[in-house]
């Protein structure tokens, strides 16, 4: 493997224990009901919050659809086929399908393990048969689906001298856009989108790290 694939790959795995420590972390908080919650009660009794979903304006609604999986999904695989037919690799479709299964199976677990009820029942509960808030699916898949979009797109636009077409900029505005409307609507706790993003984050750097440790002759970075 050469040097320069290998301390990304090494980089990649560091920032992937980091970001699954935080979302322990955060878990840890939750589930003991300490300070975080207390946090979580606080912005759901501000005033600006909408209580009543049904009333959510258009377009706040549309900013939260980014973070519906099967919008970003379709994104996510139309971007991979388009790289994969241009540089005759299944690797882009491979690294895609690989993150939007990693994301169901750790997110869907962790959702039904946890419990946690949503802020619209008016009960903040942990360990519930219907509870599903815990982490947020939208804030995760946010995260990591557009994150691995913007990663393909980087990597297969990386051509010397250039430095590739880097998204950081618009994957953050996406993921902060979502987050902003679930917790304007109401939809799940800030710590919910805490967790979210942080186990959202140690996917998507976790799948970089793959990435980075398999070289390709039809990868241009």
């Amino acid at each position: 493997m050469p040097a320069k694939r290998r301390k990304q790959m090494n980089s990649a795995l560091k920032l992937t224990i980091l970001f699954t420590f935080l979302y322990a972390l955060v878990t840890q908080q939750v589930l003991a009901n300490t300070w975080i919650r207390r946090l979580d009660e606080w912005i759901y009794e501000r005033d600006f919050l909408l209580i009543t979903p049904g009333k959510t304006p258009t377009m706040v609604m549309l900013v939260d659809d980014l973070g519906l999986r099967s919008i970003t999904a379709i994104f996510l695989m139309i971007t991979a086929i388009i790289i994969s037919r241009r540089f005759k690799s299944w690797r882009p479709i491979n690294l895609s399908i690989l993150s939007l299964v990693l994301l169901n199976l750790v997110v869907g677990v962790s959702k039904l393990l946890f419990g946690r009820s949503k802020p619209s029942s008016g009960f903040d509960l942990v360990f519930t048969d219907s509870g599903l808030s815990y982490p947020s699916g939208h804030a995760a898949n946010a995260v990591l689906t557009w994150g691995i979009m913007a990663y393909l797109i980087f990597r297969y636009s990386h051509k010397e001298p250039f430095e590739g077409l880097r998204l950081t900029w618009f994957v953050s505005i996406i993921t902060t856009g979502v987050c902003l409307a679930s917790l304007y609507r109401n939809t799940h706790w800030f710590s919910d989108l805490l967790g979210g993003l942080f186990i959202g984050s140690a996917l998507l750097v976790l799948i970089i790290a793959v990435d980075r440790s398999i070289s390709s002759n039809r990868q241009p970075s």
